[in-house]
């Protein structure tokens, strides 16, 4: 079971890392051969006995930069996948905000009752997102759409849309796996991040 629970957190890792790999490199090739082309023509006009070498790397950056026109629908694809399995990453590595200044105030027991109805309100939010992101992504693909400048890389839209889905279905698991801490009492809260009490402990680390 640990073994398992180990392969399935550095997936969702390496998804995430290779989602906002794809998303850096493809914008980062897009904005620079866009922006060389001006460039090397300028290198032409300036230098005449070479204006067929920079002219000719000119034509390339601009053919490659108007043949990119799918760039940036697979830098949104990317940004989709990254926010999704991030949220569910954020759930498991406590990486969430936590806005529980007043429910800190209250005794362990009281904290752990707040964070059970808490947990199962997020079940709640992630069942219910799960079936309406579900029935749209079915409904893509009886509809067989395909996806705004990748068609033609035979990608449809339910491809990409199915990711919410998917993250929801961690997510769900991540908050169960809360739940039943809470429930053993291995835990009081949901494990949030607190940025005030880290900016405290910093302060008191740099005195």
């Amino acid at each position: 079971m640990k073994t398992l629970e180990k392969i399935w957190a550095q997936l969702e890792e390496i998804l995430v890392i290779i989602s906002l790999s794809v998303m850096t490199l493809v914008t980062f090739v897009y904005v620079l051969v866009n922006n060389l082309y001006d460039p090397f023509f300028s290198l032409a006009d300036s230098f005449p006995s070479m204006a067929s070498f920079f002219e000719s790397l000119a034509m390339f950056c601009m053919t490659m930069a108007q043949e990119m026109t799918w760039s940036n629908a697979v830098t949104k694809a990317c940004f989709g996948v990254l926010i999704f399995l991030g949220t569910s990453y954020g759930v498991r590595t406590a990486g969430h905000i936590g806005i529980d200044a007043l429910v800190k105030r209250f005794g362990h027991a009281t904290q752990r009752k707040v964070s059970i109805v808490a947990c199962l309100f997020c079940l709640l939010y992630a069942v219910i997102i799960f079936i309406a992101s579900y029935d749209w992504v079915k409904a893509m693909f009886i509809a067989d759409v395909g996806a705004e400048d990748l068609h033609a890389f035979g990608i449809k839209v339910w491809h990409i849309g199915a990711i919410v889905p998917i993250a929801f279905v961690l997510i769900f698991f991540r908050f169960l796996e809360i739940f039943m801490r809470l429930i053993a009492g291995k835990q009081t809260d949901l494990g949030l991040a607190d940025e005030a009490g880290d900016a405290v402990k910093l302060q008191d680390h740099q005195e």
